[in-house]
């Protein structure tokens, strides 16, 4: 059974819910890096390789839409993993200002010990959920995201609030 509530510092009294996400983001992002680590990746370096295992050979610009991060983050990302071999970055034939992403053998080879390292943090994350509760717990948080994402969009700068 998961244990008593962590005590929250009273400056986030009216914020409970965003302070628990906090937490939570924290905590998961700490094991996740900790299994990465395991694999010789670092934290994000996985998800580039898995949208490389679902479509190789792709401009480094449709990456950067599809992975959702800044164009210098994902650069220096990919170069960390073309010096350990894990991907090359070529130009491409058609047009030489872009990019073409491949994965080489030993970042296709990743494919199985980051899915088992998905695995593992899913287990982890489920330990003390009921089916139910993992379920919900899903929804809710694609629920944050919409509405987070949906304020956003509508907040302009200098707005006091999103509209």
């Amino acid at each position: 059974m998961p244990h008593a509530e962590p005590s929250v510092p009273d400056a986030f009294d009216v914020g409970r819910v965003s302070y628990a996400i906090f937490q939570l983001s924290v905590a998961h992002k700490g094991y996740a890096a900790s299994l990465l680590r395991r694999i010789g990746l670092h934290p994000g370096q996985e998800l580039i390789l898995m949208h490389l295992f679902s479509r190789d050979d792709q401009p480094q610009s449709e990456l950067l839409a599809s992975i959702g991060v800044d164009a210098s983050t994902l650069s220096r990302a990919l170069r960390r993993m073309q010096d350990v071999g894990l991907l090359v970055r070529e130009p491409a034939e058609h047009d030489r200002r872009v990019m073409i992403v491949r994965l080489t053998d030993k970042g296709r080879a990743m494919r199985e010990p980051i899915a088992a390292m998905w695995r593992d943090l899913d287990e982890v994350t489920q330990r003390n959920l009921a089916p139910q509760q993992a379920e919900d717990l899903t929804r809710a948080a694609y629920a944050v995201i919409e509405a987070i994402e949906h304020a956003a969009r509508t907040h302009e700068p200098g707005d006091e609030e999103p509209r």
